[in-house]
């Protein structure tokens, strides 16, 4: 479970410091030059990732369950994960109403996910792995909004068609996903 633990830390500390130390990262960033900067932030992402990778399959060699959830709760996640990615998909298509109404569609769609996986899963190592991922997401979002008002962001809406599309690219991508690469990436299938 360390090894999980580090990688959080690593990766979640990582892209938590705009919440919690946004002046310091801007003083860094204009201090090494932006693309060192992205360099060094890349760098201990992988490594975290790398590193929860690592301690999910060390954590299922031996698991420690903490609840046994329903065998319909897979189904539930599943159907939670379709507007996750979706929302996913909204935080990089420009001009979608989701984005709009959301305002952080990426951190909206990681809480989805988190959740989705925290009903589903009822080991220790998924509690850390998914808990630590909804933590996040929820603070990541919540300073993001606030942010946004502070600036008086406003997010543009283009026509229908960026809306058709950002759900269309998630469903497909959902599909693909869950028909076909997360048996294959994560060794479960989802249906």
């Amino acid at each position: 479970m360390t090894v999980l633990i580090a990688g959080l830390l690593i990766f979640l500390g990582a892209h938590s410091l705009r919440i919690f130390a946004d002046d310091w990262r801007t003083r860094q960033m204009a201090q090494l030059g932006e693309a060192r900067w992205k360099g060094l932030y890349s760098l201990a992402s992988a490594l975290g990732l790398g590193l929860i990778v690592w301690g999910v399959g060390l954590a299922r060699m031996e698991p420690s369950m903490v609840w046994l959830p329903p065998a319909g709760m897979r189904h539930v996640a599943a159907l939670l994960t379709l507007p996750a990615f979706i929302l996913l998909v909204a935080a990089y298509v420009p001009g979608n109403r989701i984005k709009r109404v959301v305002g952080q569609p990426m951190a909206a769609g990681v809480v989805l996910w988190a959740v989705a996986h925290l009903l589903s899963n009822g080991r220790l190592s998924d509690v850390w792995l998914f808990g630590g991922f909804l933590a996040w997401s929820l603070l990541s979002f919540d300073a993001a909004q606030r942010r946004d008002r502070a600036a008086g962001v406003v997010h543009v809406v283009g026509g229908v068609s960026r809306d058709v599309m950002t759900v269309i690219v998630g469903v497909v991508a959902w599909a693909v996903f869950a028909g076909f690469l997360h048996a294959w990436m994560i060794g479960l299938r989802p249906f």
